[in-house]
């Protein structure tokens, strides 16, 4: 007896549907896989015939042959068991399947039968409700997960045996019940509060303005001048997600496998700091089946690079392209996958080798030549994509001995989430959700400027050699001061405000 089940294979954030076609032969017992399988595919039969054994039925003394449809389709991972494992139940006819041609079902199979979590549950039950099935069947450690999607039916079995119970009317299952989203009350104190950081005024301002807008931020100062206390106080002025933004950062970690039944879903906006060692497929992402880097693990908050230009120049190269597109586009001979990966990166660096070229207090040991090859491994594209360029000069004694504290990160994260909402209603028909996002279209659409800021802004693409990115940076970054200041247009301040924060190159 032929069984066909269905099941979704993740290709990067793209689901694609596959039939499990499951037929007997009579000849010498044999166990076969075919439909381009991996691996790990391969490696269900063993475990789909320990786990049929043991969940009380018998394994077929016949020829099984399991077909993945479509053959050309490469399968990776474990998920296929569960589905391989009733088709053959279903084929010797231990069990009577009813008609499932609505329902989905994915999960691995333990040798005792027990179900086990499959990474990528978010995006296969968001494609699954997508093409209209009615259920999903999953591991019930995903079972939380695969309910944030309220369109479908979800059952979250422990073992193979519950669902062969289920699906025969022998004991019924009770659907997982739905995930009610809601947007998630904001801690009031920090590890890293902005009342922490002793002076740098300067700098916090550029930080509330890159959260506000979701801009890009280089920070370049001496060694013990803050700058990575900052980046990680950074993380606790950043404005509220809303649901939309938590259900695309968590199908990017749940193919990443950094999901849980405990923590189904991402309420907090990410920050990832990656070390210099880091790769290039690490941080932009790739391998075989293709999974995200660190940049689309920090898709709607924030990737952090600390001593930037320790990093390999090719690997810094890799991310001109997402930043300024807001995706990441991973090419293979199989094909190409796109990841999310619309960002703040916030970036710190020394301005020399020893870090003290310009310090007025301790003398650099530095050559000019060698000052000179250490800024050169941040490549001007890479810094003209960057909107506010702050430096971070050494704390003198006063401010770090005295007592009293500055804003805290609650009255700053404030004004960034009135500058968000603002920015929301703004958009509200665009496809877009931040000042930062905003193509030239929408830059002469929301920025204009008067008179007077227009020939401030002739002067210093004039005197400053701006490119055109830097010159809509630039009307970016005043809207954003602009939003923080509750003006509905862009004045000269704003104007002014947004070209200091532009690279001055030395002479």
């Amino acid at each position: 007896m032929l069984a066909r089940l269905k099941t979704l294979t993740l290709l990067g954030l793209e689901a694609e549907e596959v039939e499990v076609e499951v037929d007997l032969h009579r000849g010498l017992p044999k166990f076969s896989i075919v439909g381009l399988a991996d691996t790990a595919v391969q490696e269900a039969r063993e475990r789909v015939k320990s786990a049929i054994k043991n969940s009380g039925f018998d394994f077929p003394r016949q020829q099984v042959v399991v077909n993945l449809a479509p053959a050309d389709l490469k399968k990776h991972g474990p998920r296929f068991d569960l589905p391989i494992a009733l088709g053959i139940l279903h084929a010797t006819g231990q069990i009577r399947l009813p008609d499932v041609s609505q329902k989905i079902f994915l999960g691995e199979v333990a040798f005792t039968g027990e179900l086990r979590p499959v990474p990528g549950i978010l995006p296969t039950s968001s494609a699954a409700a997508e093409r209209e099935f009615t259920q999903i069947f999953v591991p019930a450690e995903n079972a939380a997960e695969a309910a944030l999607i309220d369109s479908i039916e979800v059952f979250g079995p422990s073992n193979l045996r519950q669902v062969c119970d289920h699906l025969t009317d022998a004991e019924k299952l009770a659907p997982h019940p739905p995930h009610t989203l809601s947007e998630r009350e904001f801690p009031t104190q920090f590890e890293h509060d902005f009342c922490h950081i002793r002076g740098n005024e300067h700098a916090k301002r550029a930080l509330e303005i890159a959260a506000a807008g979701a801009h890009n931020l280089l920070m370049n100062g001496p060694p013990g001048s803050g700058k990575t206390m900052l980046a990680q106080a950074f993380a606790t002025i950043l404005p509220n997600l809303s649901i939309s933004e938590a259900l695309e950062i968590t199908k990017v970690h749940s193919i990443a496998g950094l999901t849980s039944d405990k923590n189904p879903i991402t309420l907090e906006r990410p920050f990832r700091s990656v070390h210099h060692t880091a790769s290039g497929v690490a941080i932009v992402g790739g391998g075989n089946p293709p999974r995200p880097g660190e940049i689309s693990l920090a898709h709607r908050g924030v990737l952090f690079l600390d001593e930037l230009p320790e990093f390999p120049q090719k690997t810094l190269e890799t991310l001109r392209q997402p930043i300024e597109d807001g995706v990441v586009t991973v090419s293979r001979s199989s094909g190409s996958h796109q990841f999310p990966a619309q960002i703040m990166l916030v970036a710190a660096m020394n301005p020399c080798p020893c870090g003290f070229h310009g310090d007025p207090q301790k003398s650099c040991s530095c050559g000019a030549h060698q000052v000179f090859r250490y800024r050169n491994r941040i490549s001007g594209p890479l810094l003209d994509r960057i909107d506010l360029h702050v430096q971070v000069p050494r704390i003198p004694f006063e401010k770090l001995s005295g007592l009293s504290e500055g804003e805290n990160s609650a009255t700053v994260r404030e004004r960034v989430q009135s500058a968000r909402d603002r920015q929301a209603r703004r958009f509200e028909q665009e496809s877009i959700s931040t000042n930062a996002e905003m193509g030239s279209p929408l830059v002469k659409k929301y920025c204009t400027v008067g008179e007077d800021s227009q020939e401030l802004l002739r002067s210093a693409v004039q005197q400053m050699h701006l490119s055109g990115r830097a010159f809509y940076r630039i009307l970016k970054l005043a809207r954003t001061i602009a939003d923080l200041a509750d003006e509905e247009d862009i004045l000269m301040p704003h104007v002014a405000e947004a070209i200091q924060y532009r690279e001055r190159k030395e002479e």
